[in-house]
């Protein structure tokens, strides 16, 4: 019989999650593309020295960065809120703003956290390597810069490229618009982002979706991550139903 993904509760699909784990989090930083749920059902877990990838530290609540002025934004700030957070691996940790500082950065100066700055692009090409196989790869982006520092470098044509290394995660929390039961997805424009390169580079991939339907209910031709890829699917519920406002 094929397999059936669905978990029923937000708590059940992150209830594995353990100290010290290693969780990838999708989306850009901003209201869109984001597990919003189960990053809430990781803070109520518990969680502790988690290590968290991403593109952002959670910028939202400083900046907005795309929240309705009406909607008190979630986003990784609420596990780095929680003291759960022992290291962050991102492109862009802060908020940009001195006058206003996220979460993130006031636990990275007083320190109780560590910090591991990665340019987007790389940071995309890493997790990408991941779910490929590969262990290793050659950029020019970064080099001669301190990101370069500890790191191998050669000359290739004249120009010099920094070795970057896979990054792979226990636990990748993702969010797309569809799925069907056997965990194959599909994503909304541009909120695919992160979630994507996300999705292999894991060993358990939970999705936080907008709907479930039956296998056949999304054209093969719009399965953006394949089924393989994803051990969990969990759908949002209403927003009546939530217990939070979400956008």
């Amino acid at each position: 019989m094929p397999i059936d993904k669905t978990v029923d509760t937000f708590e059940k699909a992150v209830s594995d999650i353990a100290d010290g784990a290693v969780v990838m989090i999708g989306g850009f930083g901003g209201a869109g593309g984001m597990p919003h749920l189960l990053m809430l059902a990781l803070r109520d877990n518990g969680a502790r020295n988690l290590t968290i990838i991403g593109n952002t530290a959670g910028i939202a609540a400083p900046t907005g960065f795309g929240w309705p002025d009406d909607i008190e934004p979630i986003d990784h700030a609420v596990l780095i809120e929680n003291g759960q957070v022992a290291k962050v691996i991102a492109s862009f940790p802060v908020s940009g703003s001195v006058s206003r500082p996220n979460a993130f950065e006031a636990g990275f100066r007083a320190g109780e956290i560590e910090l591991e700055v990665v340019p987007q692009g790389t940071l995309a090409e890493r997790m990408r390597a991941a779910g490929a196989g590969i262990a290793a790869f050659y950029t020019p982006t970064a080099a001669g810069t301190m990101l370069a520092d500890g790191k191998e470098s050669r000359t290739f044509n004249g120009r010099e490229y920094v070795l970057e290394e896979a990054l792979h995660a226990d636990f990748a929390l993702i969010r797309a618009r569809t799925a069907d039961t056997l965990g194959n997805l599909a994503y909304a424009g541009t909120s695919r982002t992160f979630n994507m390169p996300m999705a292999s580079a894991a060993k358990v991939t939970i999705a936080e979706v907008d709907e479930i339907v039956e296998p056949g209910g999304i054209d093969p031709d719009r399965v953006d991550t394949p089924s393989i890829y994803v051990q969990r699917v969990i759908a949002r519920p209403p927003a009546s139903e939530s217990g939070v406002v979400l956008p």
